[in-house]
């Protein structure tokens, strides 16, 4: 008699046997590293935008500072002086002086010295700085009582020598301007004292400068050399 083979039943996997959970832990292991793995990935890349970005706002850095440095070395700068010396004409050869009073009018004014180095004046100063045009002398010479110095020069000095003379002078409590009839291309005057000269390299502007700019003799030191009124061809 035949019999016929008998069959297993098919094993069902158990979720709960060890190899299952071997599977399971081995899976969320590949994820924890892949997820590491991520990770350092983008943590290398935002320390390297860091060190691009450090290193291109350090060129930057390095390029303004440089620009500023370039410009301050290049750029024109206002002579210094001490100031409130005592105005000792006999330092500086060719030096004049002169013994002019001080008062207040309201007039046009007929002076000693060409141009003015003291005497009668209006009531208002002219402010400070370079003009391109002629300047009244009333309101100029009451510039000098307060310390000013007034830098006058022939109007046919040419454009190299003008250059000379305004790379001579300091920032403030000074006056230049074209003026006619000098008797010498270039006049530096101060309160009661006055210098000729025919070139614009004479070291005794500066010697004049070093003395009488702001000195303490004139009738009053320290007063302001702004607030006054600007002239026509005002440059700065």
């Amino acid at each position: 008699m035949f019999t016929a083979p008998s069959r297993e039943a098919p094993v069902t996997p158990n979720p709960g046997s060890p190899a299952n959970k071997a599977s399971v832990k081995e899976q969320r292991a590949a994820q924890r590293a892949k997820k590491l793995e991520e990770y350092h990935r983008t943590q290398k890349r935002a320390k390297r935008n860091r060190r691009i970005g450090i290193i291109a706002g350090s060129v930057a850095g390095v390029a303004i500072v440089g620009v500023i440095i370039a410009s301050i070395v290049l750029s024109p700068q206002a002579a210094n002086y001490a100031g409130g010396g005592d105005g000792d004409a006999s330092t500086i050869e060719g030096v004049e002086t002169f013994e002019n009073t001080a008062a207040h009018v309201e007039t046009a004014v007929t002076y000693e010295q060409t141009p003015p180095a003291g005497g009668e004046h209006a009531s208002a100063w002219i402010n400070c700085g370079v003009y391109s045009e002629a300047v009244p002398n009333e309101n100029t010479v009451h510039a000098l009582e307060h310390g000013a110095l007034w830098v006058t020069y022939d109007p046919s000095l040419g454009d190299e020598q003008l250059e000379t003379l305004k790379a001579v002078l300091p920032s403030t409590y000074v006056v230049l301007s074209p003026f006619e009839g000098l008797p010498s291309p270039i006049v530096v005057s101060g309160w009661n004292s006055q210098l000729q000269v025919e070139d614009a390299s004479d070291p005794r502007i500066t010697e004049f400068f070093q003395e009488f700019w702001k000195a303490s003799t004139v009738p009053e030191p320290g007063a302001p050399c702004t607030g006054g009124i600007d002239a026509p061809g005002k440059e700065s």
